[in-house]
């Protein structure tokens, strides 16, 4: 029998349909094994495709998925029905008001973060890397809600699987792109290098979007290779290629 998916849920996002999604439960094969979801991970098509049919299962049976070109950019878009996967477009988050319409965000070591305002029916999701965070694309996920009717203190927001702070050296040019008001989220490490805590950082930008009530989930992608894809722990390892999970929100039918 197939192992089954597994689908790490928040608390803060309650009983709104959603889940942190890693390798576990999935048909790919080799370095890639698992639950990959990524077309660019050198994977099967059949095998992705198979993949992301078991993970909208396990999440909002019958959803229609709905993905971005996603390109570490500071833009969200709104969904209104999925795009053909050549049409998606380019950005890096998402937000809906539709009955059925299932988020779906790919991370292999970014922050996936899910977002919601029950009350209104509004959800987002976004693909948040040091570099989108950066130029605010959390913030423009909000902006995007609030268009569809989300109230920014009424949002909650769940932060998944990511690359942890003791796994996430960088060295002085990366943190060279940060001001002085954010130097608590970089450690000291060894000469020249820094621990940067993307999870902390990314919980910092939406508080100051106005989103007060964030869950970290606290998952260190590269430091659990066996449950989650890590595109830095497959570096290290000198492998060609890595997977990717999804992480997903929707609104029930």
């Amino acid at each position: 029998m197939a192992d089954a998916v597994e689908v790490i849920r928040s608390e803060i996002l309650g009983a709104i349909p959603h889940g942190f999604l890693g390798r576990r439960g999935g048909v790919s094969q080799g370095i890639v094994s698992g639950l990959n979801v990524g077309h660019g991970a050198g994977d099967e098509a059949e095998a992705v495709a198979e993949n992301r049919r078991r993970a909208v299962g396990a999440v909002l049976p019958g959803a229609a998925l709905a993905t971005v070109y996603q390109v570490h950019s500071p833009d969200a878009v709104t969904v209104v029905r999925p795009w053909p996967h050549a049409d998606r477009p380019r950005a890096d988050a998402m937000a809906t008001d539709r009955p059925g319409v299932l988020l779906g965000i790919v991370t292999a070591d970014c922050a996936p973060v899910l977002l919601a305002d029950a009350e209104a029916g509004v959800i987002g999701a976004a693909h948040a890397g040091w570099r989108g965070a950066l130029g605010g694309v959390l913030e423009a996920v909000v902006v995007e809600m609030a268009g569809l009717g989300a109230e920014r203190g009424r949002i909650v927001a769940a932060i998944g699987p990511a690359i942890g702070l003791s796994s996430y050296e960088v060295d002085e040019a990366f943190r060279s792109h940060f001001g002085d008001s954010d130097e608590t989220f970089f450690a000291p490490g060894r000469p020249g290098h820094w621990q940067f805590d993307l999870e902390g950082y990314a919980a910092a930008r939406l508080e100051r979007a106005g989103v007060d009530k964030v869950e970290r989930l606290g998952l260190d992608t590269y430091a659990d290779a066996d449950r989650f894809y890590s595109y830095r722990h497959a570096t290290h390892r000198g492998e060609p290629n890595y997977g990717r999970q999804i992480s997903l929100i929707g609104l029930p039918l």
